[in-house]
């Protein structure tokens, strides 16, 4: 790490309708005293302006159901196509995320560092995580600041990265769930037995054929920049042998993923969190086995990184 940050990167900015406690040094806050069921447009303003200063935020006591979780997402834009599952019923845009006390696995969906679908041509902006049955203890979420880590690189290494396009693809997740076992009816399990079948869909293909984006890419909203790269899905840099390139993405991630870049959450019952996944990266911890986990997630549509 070059250089350091002070307590002004994540600090508190004073709001009319929101109270935005920064809650790690380097991103995230908890937003107190709104209703999103019952949030006016001045108060939704700041909720989103919150968001996009803190990277990512929760709410704590936020008693909704299917159809008020969408409808408050809506207000971000379009949903985005999900990659891994249907909607429910009623509520084609929300996704169940739902682990049984009783699942018997070594991996799980969403437990290695990534930003969600980077191989589509226009990745999510904002995802969206409601928790209704949550584990006593374990299963916690961690984000990481890819805008912090980037700022903090040095001006050598920048001009190094300047210009790279790193390929997303599903092939990774995918292999590593079939060396694991992972097959059931769960989001990567279903796209497992389906890798395993000698004809593809074309969405699936796609999947595996991922897209090219920029390493360093531009917030639309901030101007941030930060380093597009993650754990699970970027297998290379366009041009680059992937032994050549495998090195770099390993070390960025872990220049991304060290201690002082990231944030821990504790799941609570009826806590919403919101993050954007433009400037972080995270990952859901798999260590409540005995214990049921059922979350329901929305997804926002994003641009093409830029």
């Amino acid at each position: 790490m070059t250089g350091s940050f002070g307590r002004e990167y994540n600090s508190a900015k004073t709001y009319k309708h929101i109270e935005a406690a920064p809650h790690c040094a380097a991103m995230g806050a908890e937003i107190k005293g709104v209703d999103v069921a019952d949030l006016s447009d001045s108060a939704f303003k700041e909720v989103e302006d919150a968001l996009f200063r803190h990277k990512m935020i929760y709410l704590r006591n936020q008693h909704i159901d299917a159809r008020t979780l969408e409808a408050f997402s809506a207000r971000f834009g379009e949903f985005a196509d999900d990659a891994y599952t249907d909607g429910i019923d009623g509520s084609r845009n929300v996704q169940p995320i739902i682990k049984e006390a009783d699942a018997k696995t070594g991996w799980v969906f969403g437990s290695g560092w990534h930003t969600d679908s980077p191989f589509l041509k226009r990745p999510p902006a904002i995802s969206i995580l409601y928790g209704v049955d949550v584990p006593p203890y374990g299963g916690d979420t961690v984000w990481a600041n890819s805008a912090l880590a980037y700022s903090l690189l040095s001006p050598a290494m920048k001009d190094l990265l300047k210009g790279l396009k790193v390929h997303m693809s599903i092939r990774d997740v995918l292999k590593n769930a079939q060396t694991k076992g992972k097959a059931g009816d769960d989001p990567i399990g279903k796209l497992v037995k389906l890798r395993g079948a000698p004809d593809l869909p074309e969405d699936m293909k796609e999947k595996i054929r991922g897209a090219y984006h920029p390493l360093v890419r531009t917030h639309p909203v901030s101007g941030e920049q930060c380093l597009y790269v993650d754990g699970s899905y970027t297998i290379n840099f366009e041009g680059f042998e992937e032994e050549e390139a495998a090195p770099i993405i390993d070390y960025l991630v872990r220049h991304i993923t060290q201690p002082a870049f990231v944030c821990r959450l504790r799941w609570e019952k009826n806590t919403l969190v919101l993050w954007d996944n433009r400037l972080c990266i995270h990952q859901a911890l798999n260590d409540y086995d005995g214990f049921r986990r059922e979350m329901y997630r929305t997804t926002i549509a994003g641009e093409a990184p830029r």
